[in-house]
């Protein structure tokens, strides 16, 4: 007998809200592990498909998103770790076809109804909009993806949509924090080789030895020296760490097995 799956309902304070200056008509949340029907490792709002939970689990808890959002429809990715951005709305138009999620980081769209949305467990969710609210993006920004500019073409991909004279915000949601990101020299040279000459100071100063070879890296900090490249005008959150909140985020690096929550942002159909 098959089991009977229970219909999760999601609600808003259960997710983190962006405090940021967003315009009325933009819609944008980060998701948390409240709220859905998931069973441990996996508890409870895990939305990834990918993770070994069960799958109609997950997609219980994706409906109740939906749910929250208004019905908006969503445009999920399978996350790779680089600096593809693609529109959203053609990736929905696609996923309903019964096609396979694209291959990209990001996801930018100036259609009503149309959710970007990015799954992280470390990394940084970063959202996206225009001061006008004509469009919006998400961006899954790993150190990799980081580091080959997916914020930067996330941001001009943005402005492009939203025309003439736009101005772009950015919002950096939970991440793994600079207390808990410990990273080679590898990472640490990664970034200073493609740092414009005014960013290496600032750059550098994100990455504090730890021991022989290693740094502990600030992710919202080198996110912030490539959204000021992108000549993003304000920049709010990015002081949420994933790994010493288990309560509330999955952490990868914390629990290896374990779920994934995420940000999206979408305007509203009016």
């Amino acid at each position: 007998m098959n089991e009977q799956i229970a219909e999760p309902r999601l609600t808003l304070d259960q997710c983190v809200v962006p405090s940021w200056p967003a315009p009325a008509g933009v819609r944008a949340l980060v998701t948390t592990r409240r709220g859905g029907i998931s069973r441990a490792p996996y508890d409870s709002l895990n939305l990834g498909l990918h993770t070994g939970d069960d799958r109609e689990h997950v997609l219980a808890n994706r409906r109740a998103l939906s749910e929250l959002a208004g019905d908006a429809r969503f445009a999920w990715l399978e996350q790779i770790h680089g600096n593809e951005v693609v529109d959203a709305a053609r990736v929905v138009d696609a996923l309903e076809a019964g096609e396979a999620p694209p291959r990209a980081d990001a996801s930018v769209t100036d259609v009503p109804g149309i959710a970007c949305i990015v799954m992280v467990a470390d990394c940084m969710p970063v959202l996206f909009c225009d001061d006008q609210g004509r469009a919006v993006g998400a961006a899954h920004a790993g150190w990799r993806g980081l580091a080959a500019g997916v914020l930067e073409r996330t941001a001009a991909e943005v402005a492009k949509r939203a025309g003439t004279g736009s101005r772009v915000h950015a919002y950096l949601g939970p991440a793994i924090g600079p207390t808990a990101f410990e990273v080679g020299r590898d990472v640490l040279d990664a970034f200073v080789e493609h740092a414009q000459a005014h960013e290496r100071d600032a750059t550098v100063a994100a990455f504090v030895p730890h021991g022989e070879g290693k740094y502990l890296a600030n992710l919202a900090a080198l996110a912030r020296v490539r959204l000021a490249r992108a000549d993003v005008v304000t920049m709010t959150g990015g002081d949420l760490c994933t790994v010493s909140d288990a309560h509330r985020f999955f952490s990868f690096r914390r629990d290896r097995v374990t779920g994934r929550f995420a940000g999206a942002i979408w305007i509203d159909q009016r």
